[in-house]
């Protein structure tokens, strides 16, 4: 058949008759193509049962619930903690309990009130400790415990340790890494303190750091280890990413992505 361009209604029909078939044509071309061939030796695939659904839903669903559960659980646990040591300090008459209780006669457990409280005394703390007056305090409250023989110890203890984590500019903890414990060839996450001072600086050999090397699952509890630098791997994970991974036993591993940690190391130094 000749190839031409018909001019006119009639070539105007028959574009229009060519266009509705076309569509037809492609669907019988790909439903004349042969269809794949399974291996008839080879059983055909389980179907799952309800009992394997069901399992399968539950689990997704617990995945999804614990985190917020645990979450929630923590912080309200240590909310009511914080309420139990502070509010027996506040008087009556500023308890929203007991003034509740007083005049609508109803009792109501108000979570956060000692938070609250702990938060406004501690801020009104904070400003007067930088006046003269507040400093001039301090001296005379931290004389009269260092006179105390048992006191002054913990005091001061407390002290050092609450300046080197809480001091704004601090650099402790602020790197992750690697060190062989409890024998070589056995590698354990640890966190980075300061490096080796005083005597334990002088005894060594080599440069030393030391390192906080926390326990699974409660990272509060561990082992200071004092280690030559030169046997310290740095890691490029947070210390947040590190401490998530120690607190599950392995499961949690950051983000490994180089793309994604550039972002995520960008935007934590804006």
């Amino acid at each position: 058949m000749r190839s031409g361009r018909l001019s006119g209604p009639a070539g105007g029909h028959l574009c229009l008759c060519a266009a509705a078939h076309l569509p037809r044509y492609k669907a019988t071309a790909a439903r004349d193509q042969p269809a794949l061939k399974l291996d008839p030796d080879l059983p055909p695939p389980a179907k799952r049962g309800l009992f394997a659904r069901v399992r399968a839903n539950f689990l997704t669903g617990l995945i999804v619930i614990l985190p917020i559960a645990v979450t929630i659980w923590l912080v309200w646990s240590v909310i009511g903690i914080i309420d139990g040591w502070v509010l027996p300090f506040v008087p009556e008459r500023y308890n929203p309990v007991v003034l509740i209780k007083q005049h609508f006669d109803v009792t109501v457990d108000i979570r956060g009130v000692g938070v609250v409280f702990f938060l406004m005394f501690t801020l009104i703390v904070g400003w007067l400790a930088k006046g003269l007056l507040g400093r001039s305090i301090i001296r005379w409250t931290e004389g009269v415990v260092t006179q105390m023989p048992v006191v002054r110890s913990v005091y001061g203890g407390m002290k050092q340790i609450a300046e080197t984590v809480l001091a704004s500019g601090s650099t402790s903890f602020d790197k992750a890494c690697l060190v062989e414990y409890p024998r070589r060839n056995i590698w354990a996450i640890a966190f980075i303190s300061t490096n080796a001072k005083g005597e334990i600086a002088a005894k060594g050999d080599d440069e030393m750091i030391s390192v906080f090397l926390p326990t699974t699952p409660n990272p509060t509890s561990g082992f200071l280890l004092f280690v030559p630098k030169r046997d310290v791997k740095v890691l490029d994970m947070t210390v947040e990413d590190a401490a998530k991974l120690v607190i599950s036993a392995g499961l949690v591993y950051p983000d490994t992505d180089p793309k994604k940690v550039r972002e995520q190391a960008w935007i934590k130094s804006i």
